[in-house]
């Protein structure tokens, strides 16, 4: 294992062949859910997704038709941000839906890079965080994560979250690229923020939930769970999920999250599940960006 993680290591990323990768947006906020929140942090959200999550919002059973009524006039916006906020199913819904793709980004790790470090307020990193998220950023975006954070202008990024909803096995590549990464960084240095899918999204809990992939990102990196609730029986719920990933060997800290994909929505919510999170001795997160920014794209 370590001869391999020295090969891998010492490979010259600058001379693999350029690929392209298509993003929905990169943009520069604070973090607004989770272990870090009010961290400044620099967002590259990824294209394409596994779920479609468009149970979130409404009643057991239903899906969501916002996403539909706007892809029938997709052909008005020419600009992701000019997209309307919808407040039931995936509130980034233009992260995967491939009827927006046409709205999305598509360069070179170098690019990329470049337009992130455009975003940082020195153009350099300092105590930043680079936050990756979708979408689901564990797809095809794997092969390209070695070059961005070999790039020279990467290398003093202190850390990262993946925002995964924990389904997505991680390459051998790079698992082994991602330990190495960390040495000579922080203890937490790498993050997976998962938030399993519970029925409230309309995924199917045979494929949200996934005890095994959330053991192997914690062989790599620091794992907590996020759970996306509104009522007292989704709660009950997380209950059930939370017991299969500690039977799986899961050891981190859990966190419930008010669903809304508008501020209205969220805010409908706030207080039950804070007291849900406390009965349970577990952690409370808020969605800093419906209190601070609308929830509007590029926050």
């Amino acid at each position: 294992m370590n001869d391999k993680i020295q090969t891998f290591a010492q490979h010259d990323f600058s001379k693999t062949v350029e690929k392209k990768f298509y993003y929905s947006e990169i943009f520069y906020s604070i973090q607004g859910e989770g272990r870090y929140m009010g961290v400044p942090s620099v967002f590259l959200r990824t294209f394409g997704c596994n779920f479609t999550c468009a149970g979130f919002g409404m009643p057991t059973g239903q899906v969501s038709k916002e996403v539909e009524d706007i892809a029938s006039r997709v052909h008005y916006y020419d600009d992701y941000k000019k997209l309307p906020l919808v407040s039931t199913g995936c509130d980034s819904y233009a992260s995967w839906d491939p009827r927006f793709k046409h709205l999305s980004h598509v360069n070179s790790t170098d690019d990329i890079v470049d337009n992130i470090m455009a975003m940082l307020p020195y153009n350099r990193w300092m105590d930043e965080h680079l936050v990756i998220t979708g979408g689901e950023p564990l797809l095809g975006w794997q092969r390209a994560y070695p070059d961005l954070l070999s790039n020279e202008k990467m290398r003093s990024l202190k850390e990262i979250t993946f925002e995964t909803n924990g389904t997505q096995e991680l390459s051998q590549d790079l698992t082994v690229y991602l330990q190495q990464w960390k040495i000579n960084r922080e203890k937490n240095a790498l993050t997976f923020s998962v938030s399993p899918k519970l029925s409230i999204s309309g995924e199917k809990w045979s494929e949200a939930i996934c005890p095994s992939i959330i053991r192997q990102y914690e062989s790599v990196g620091f794992v907590y769970l996020k759970f996306v609730i509104a009522t007292k029986e989704d709660a009950i719920e997380a209950d059930k999920a939370v017991a299969e990933f500690r039977a799986g060997g899961f050891r981190g800290p859990v966190y419930l999250m008010p669903v809304g994909g508008t501020n209205d929505k969220y805010q409908l919510n706030t207080k039950t599940v804070a007291k849900l999170a406390m009965e349970r001795g577990w952690r409370y997160s808020a969605r800093l960006q419906c209190d601070l920014f609308k929830n509007e794209w590029g926050t």
